[in-house]
């Protein structure tokens, strides 16, 4: 088994306490990219690529949801009442109650409401794809976070042991100071 493949058992083990047959793929990925020292340097936005009909449902949603839509269908809600009540007067092919245009405004609401739903849809995946990769980078952090925490306590263990065998060099050398003033002294 290669040196990169124990590493990657070692990190799955390690990082995660489970085998990497147990990981989910986004944790693969990272832990992957985390033995390599890699990083995650896919842009996400790359890899959404909406299609002409999602890009149109998308400019339908916002329209649709603007002031600018509130306040053109206003106007001409008030230009179409207008025109049949004032203007045409009894030439008016709407009089009131307005049937024609009942008629209109339901099959835009009817076309509409399906196309802001899949702009929402579309939307809601793109939200989900940037999440994982949000959750991606962040456990990718936490890995290297953990591991620059173990890397300072190796750190310091070695200090430590390095500071402990020059503190015994210098208490060994003390001693046989001691026992050489000691000697030299003679028998008090």
């Amino acid at each position: 088994m290669a040196s990169g493949a124990l590493d990657y058992l070692h990190a799955a083990a390690h990082w995660f306490g489970r085998h990497p047959d147990q990981l989910g793929p986004s944790e693969r990925k990272v832990l992957a990219l985390a033995v390599q020292r890699r990083t995650l340097i896919e842009d996400p936005n790359q890899r959404i690529q909406p299609t002409l009909g999602e890009r149109v449902a998308d400019d339908v949603a916002r329209l649709g949801g603007s002031w600018a839509f509130i306040g053109l269908f206003f106007g001409f809600l008030v230009v179409w009442v207008l025109v049949n009540n004032l203007v045409l007067g009894s030439r008016a092919f709407d009089p009131y109650p307005f049937v024609f245009l009942n008629l209109l405004l339901s099959m835009i609401a009817a076309v509409q409401a399906p196309v802001i739903m899949m702009s929402q849809n579309r939307q809601a995946t793109t939200d989900r794809q940037m999440a994982g990769h949000d959750y991606e980078v962040n456990l990718k952090a936490e890995i290297e976070i953990m591991a620059l925490h173990e890397k300072m306590d190796a750190l310091r263990t070695e200090q430590l042991a390095a500071l402990l065998v020059q503190q015994q060099r210098q208490i060994d050398l003390l001693t046989r100071l001691l026992q050489r003033t000691e000697a030299a002294a003679g028998p008090g």
